[in-house]
């Protein structure tokens, strides 16, 4: 794409931002919470590529006056200064370019939802469920130190230790948009705690990583819900197997049924289910863009077959291996301790890269 190329798109861009800031403050609007929560996102999600046409068009402006006043200037000293400029200003170009590409690149509208986790145990036996257990540390620990904020709605614990299934709630800012990339298959290489003999076993378990459905995305109706209510297993302190405080929610148009039971509160556990419920079915419409996607680009798994495995955790070798973008690094104790940002960023890094592929500025 020529600069003129990329300023005209990016000053159609502005005036579409101005347009949206108008709107934002109109009386109309306001009272509108839909339209008006919808159009703040839009103005936040187009405030940076904005920052970055200004700087942009600011570098080509300067190169534009530096270039006339070499051509019009007799003094040797100004001509100097002139040239020195556009030396610089000319090495910031490409830089620019390149930072407006990747913000020019449509985000996915699900990015700064927050998410629910599930961990199941998969092949492997006890040993399945303790591997899911230690993802599950794992992605809270990361969780902590990203100040986000986790709930867990349902348990369902190994006999050996850890989970068979365990689903949790992520909070924060821009969560879907970091945690996508670790939906698939896990497979762990280690000897067993429940080995005799030292041998080293492959165990799995899945990860699905969903969008959160805010309120307004998905509309649903009270003769379409089952609910039952049961008494609580697992932690819970006294009112364990006392009261009828866990929620069991059934959506018959779809069969979805989604359990919760983290919370004393039948009050609270429901409101925890209906979001949840509410999420698994925006899901089914959301998969068919993601199954779209998936079939062009190949770095995020998570993006397609979620049985599909996307990364070993071997422990002899202290080795993990993202399959997807043939990544190894040696500090296993690191990642099962939540350090995963690494691996992420080069998730993120090698899909953008593919997108910009996918783009028309790539070529033009």
């Amino acid at each position: 794409m020529s600069k003129n190329m990329l300023l005209e798109k990016l000053e159609a861009i502005k005036i579409k931002f101005d347009s949206v800031a108008e709107q934002i403050a109109d009386p109309k609007v306001i009272g509108d919470m839909k339209r008006y929560i919808q159009l703040n996102k839009e103005y936040k999600e187009m405030e940076p590529l904005i920052e970055a046409y200004k700087n942009y068009s600011n570098v080509i402006s300067n190169i534009e006056s530096s270039k006339k006043m070499l051509s019009e200037e007799a003094d040797e000293e100004l001509k100097s200064m002139a040239k020195e400029d556009i030396e610089e200003l000319t090495q910031q170009v490409p830089i620019l370019e390149e930072e407006i590409k990747i913000l020019l690149i449509p985000k996915d509208p699900e990015d700064d939802k927050n998410c629910i986790v599930e961990i199941r145990a998969g092949s492997g036996g006890d040993e399945a469920s303790i591997f899911a257990g230690d993802l599950s540390r794992m992605y809270m620990k990361f969780c902590e130190t990203k100040g986000w904020k986790v709930s867990i709605s349902n348990i369902s614990e190994g006999t050996s230790g850890g989970y068979k299934e365990i689903v949790f709630t992520v909070e924060g800012n821009g969560v879907y948009g970091v945690l996508k990339y670790e939906s698939g298959v896990h497979r762990v290489q280690r000897v067993p705690q429940t080995e005799t003999q030292g041998r080293v076993h492959t165990s799995a378990a899945s990860v699905a990583v969903l969008p959160e459905a805010e309120d307004f995305d998905i509309e649903l109706k009270a003769d379409d819900i089952r609910k039952d209510t049961y008494c609580s297993s697992g932690p819970g302190g006294q009112s364990v197997n006392t009261t009828y405080s866990a929620i069991r929610l059934t959506h018959n148009p779809t069969g979805i049924v989604v359990t919760c039971q983290d919370q004393k509160s039948q009050i609270k556990n429901l409101d925890k289910a209906m979001k949840e419920l509410r999420s698994r079915i925006y899901n089914l419409e959301y998969q068919k863009y993601i199954d779209e996607i998936s079939s062009k680009r190949k770095t995020m798994v998570s993006t397609g077959d979620r049985s599909a495995k996307i990364r070993t955790y071997n422990y002899p070798q202290g080795r993990v291996t993202d399959h997807r973008i043939n990544y190894t690094a040696y500090n296993l104790p690191f990642v099962m301790n939540g350090d995963i940002t690494e691996i992420i960023d080069k998730l993120i890094v090698a899909e953008n890269t593919e997108r910009l592929k996918e783009s028309s500025f790539e070529d033009a």
